[in-house]
Parts: C-alpha cells; sequence; structure tokens
C-alpha cells in the first residue's frame, strides 16, 4: 500500500531505499482515490526507529494510506527532538473532532508500573474511550495491548519472574479468523516485556478470541469478536537488529539481562540475528488492513473533514 507520508520525514529515505511504496503530498492529491486514513499513537522512546518500522509494514500495497502521528501532549518525550514533533505529529485534542480507518497505538517502556501511575494515562483514557465511536478497527501492540486489554475489558497484567526476550515460535489458535488467514502453521515474533496478560481473564470474557499462543511466549494475538480491537503482545514490526540493540544497551548500562532466546545464529552474539519472522509481520499488517479497515471502514465519515 502507498503511504502518504511527509517528503522531508527522515524515515522516507530509508523505505525508499528499501523499494517500499511511498509518496508524498503532492504526488497523493494528484491520485481521485480514497484514501484510508491511519493513526499512529507513538508511545516509543525512539519515535523515528518505530516510525519506520511500522511504515515499512503499511507499505506496497494497492491502497493509498494517509498517515497521522500523534504523541502525548501530557508527557515530554526525551529521546526525540521537539522540532520532530512539532513537524511531524499532532496532539489528541488537535484530532478528536476527525474519524480514521484505523489507529496503531505502539508498545510504551513503562509495562511495570501500574497502568494509573503511567503519566499520560488519563489521556491515553480518553483516546481509547474516542477510539470506540471514531476509529473502524485499532491494532494495540505490546505494552499498547496490555493497556487497552486492561481499559476495554478489565484484563490485568502479570508481572513476569524473568524477561520475555527472543524471538518465539507461535501456532495459530483460530486458523478461521481472517487476521490470521495465509499464516503457517507455526510461525515467529520477537518478544520484549517484563510483565504478561492474564490469560484466564481473557479466556473468561464472552467479547474476546485469541488466536495465537506460544509455549514460551504465552498468549500473542487475540482480538475482540468484532474485529474492532486487535491486541498484539509482541513486536513483529521489529527489525532485524532491534533486539540485539536492546541487549548490548542493557549490558552497556548493568542492567541484568540474559541474551534473547532463539534469536542469534547458533546461539551466539557474534553470528548476529537470524531474521525469520519479516513474512508473517507483513501478512499480520496485510490481513488487518485489508479485512479490518479497507472493508469494514464506511467510504465516507460524517466527520471525516470535521464537519
Amino acid at each position: 500500500m502507498p503511504i502518504n507520508i511527509p517528503s522531508n520525514l527522515p524515515a522516507k529515505a530509508i523505505l525508499e531505499e528499501e523499494n517500499i511504496f511511498v509518496m508524498d503530498e503532492m504526488r497523493a492529491a494528484a491520485q481521485d482515490i480514497r484514501p484510508l486514513d491511519i493513526l499512529i499513537l507513538n508511545l516509543m522512546p525512539q519515535k523515528e526507529k518505530t516510525e519506520t518500522q511500522l511504515l515499512r509494514l503499511l507499505g506496497n500495497t494497492p491502497l493509498q494510506v494517509n498517515i497521522t502521528f500523534l504523541h502525548m501532549k501530557t508527557h515530554k518525550s526525551k529521546n526525540v527532538q521537539p522540532q520532530h514533533l512539532e513537524e511531524f505529529y499532532t496532539t489528541f485534542e488537535h484530532i478528536k473532532h476527525r474519524s480514521f480507518d484505523g489507529l496503531i497505538v505502539t508498545g510504551a517502556p513503562v509495562e511495570q508500573l501500574p497502568f494509573e501511575d503511567v503519566s499520560y494515562w488519563d489521556e491515553l483514557r480518553q483516546i481509547f474511550n474516542w477510539s470506540s465511536e471514531h476509529v473502524t478497527s485499532t491494532l494495540h501492540i505490546c505494552w499498547g495491548a496490555q493497556a487497552g486489554l486492561y481499559y476495554h475489558y478489565g484484563v490485568e497484567k502479570i508481572q513476569l519472574k524473568n524477561k520475555c526476550f527472543g524471538i518465539f515460535p507461535h501456532t495459530v489458535s483460530a486458523p478461521s479468523e481472517k487476521l490470521v488467514r495465509g499464516f503457517d502453521e507455526e510461525f515467529y515474533v520477537p518478544h520484549s516485556r517484563h510483565t504478561d496478560i492474564s490469560k484466564d481473564q481473557a479466556v473468561s470474557h464472552k467479547d474476546l478470541l485469541i488466536l495465537s499462543e506460544s509455549e514460551e511466549a504465552g498468549v500473542c494475538l487475540l482480538m475482540s469478536k468484532d474485529g474492532k480491537r486487535v491486541f498484539l503482545t509482541g513486536h513483529p514490526e521489529y527489525d532485524a537488529h532491534t533486539l540485539d540493540e536492546e541487549y548490548k544497551r542493557d549490558l552497556e548500562r548493568g542492567i541484568p539481562i540474559s541474551q534473547p532466546l532463539h534469536y542469534y545464529k547458533g546461539g551466539k552474539p557474534e553470528n548476529g540475528p537470524l531474521f525469520r519472522w519479516k513474512s508473517h509481520a507483513s501478512l499480520l499488517f496485510s490481513n488487518w488492513l485489508n479485512y479490518y479497515v479497507y472493508q469494514e471502514t464506511p467510504y465516507i465519515w460524517k466527520d471525516r473533514d470535521g464537519n
């Protein structure tokens, strides 16, 4: 899906080098079609890396996608230049009058805090509440999934004894669902988290459906039965070297960390990572965009332009 992004967004040059189909505003305006409007709430510290990772997966299919980046007004980001936020991001108060075809809520490095102790929790609650009426389908990732499950369904998170860190094999629990259409019987997903969700609470909720699990990493993919909310506890958007960077960063800081499981070739960091989740990550995002956004969204939102 060609993605419509600002011509000076740093991710654009990287994606073009990878032959990802991107276009700027001028070219997009020349196409007389109805694009999908996707809002990305980027809660990750290194926002430019996350932008590139998500845009890579949203690109390269026949439909046009308009991207809007959202950041929290009630939180000051320390790892991104203020100019970057001012130029490429907006805040909730500026888009809450609109509706979007899709919303992506990223992970965040606050998973060990109680939800109510997160500085921007009240603002995030407003966004979750707004999304119920103003978004066709929302994809929640990692901590974003834990927060969404807690807010919408009361599913609590659980502190893990050891960090879930590595690339883990998963199986499909509900093969008839369109979100996992085309998946192999076993596929891999990166995980990097200190907490998990309560599977018992998720299973017992009548509106939730578990789609994929891992013996080592637990529940990975679940969704509301109406497809309006998708929850992903892992990080399929990660680049090949993301876990390696996290591992070496923690080692340099003296933070106790075991090397990521099932990640390095031969189990040795000096051999580099084995990148084996790329195709299923692309398929997951493609299925979500096609079946739960494009096929379900109204052609014209009443408040598409704020009217």
